[in-house]
């Protein structure tokens, strides 16, 4: 592989690692401060419980400051990596085994599509670092 492919091989996995933990972390500051906004925008499935929003709240913030610690231990991406893989993997099938989301079935639909395509991404930047790490 070449120098660019390489480059391009590590700026694809950081710039993962920055989007999805970035991400995590906000949505679950937002799950433990805002459970009532996060709700309303984007947890509309059934029954409003701020108990369960902030236990989901203590799975995203970790999650997202493991994988924004990946992109300085390069030691941590792979398994960051795969851990979120999975994590979004199992949210994608949450959502295509239940669509319904109090903001109808289409935008249930579009959520599991987007957690599909998302989890793609984790996959290429999970395969991406287990090659830049094979090639280290």
């Amino acid at each position: 592989m070449t120098t660019t492919g390489t480059r391009t091989r590590a700026g694809l996995v950081e710039v993962t690692l920055i989007v999805f933990g970035v991400y995590a972390l906000g949505i679950g500051l937002l799950m433990m401060f805002m459970p009532g906004t996060f709700y309303d925008t984007l947890g509309a499935f059934g029954v409003r419980n701020d108990h369960y929003i902030f236990d989901n709240a203590t799975f995203e913030v970790p999650q997202g400051l493991m994988l924004l610690a990946a992109v300085r231990l390069k030691s941590w991406r792979v398994p960051a990596l795969a851990f979120a893989t999975v994590h979004w993997a199992l949210h994608a099938l949450s959502h295509i085994v239940d669509p319904h989301h109090g903001a109808g079935d289409l935008y249930g639909w579009l959520e599991a599509g987007g957690l599909v395509i998302t989890t793609v991404i984790l996959a290429l930047a999970l395969r991406a670092s287990l090659v830049g790490e094979r090639k280290a």
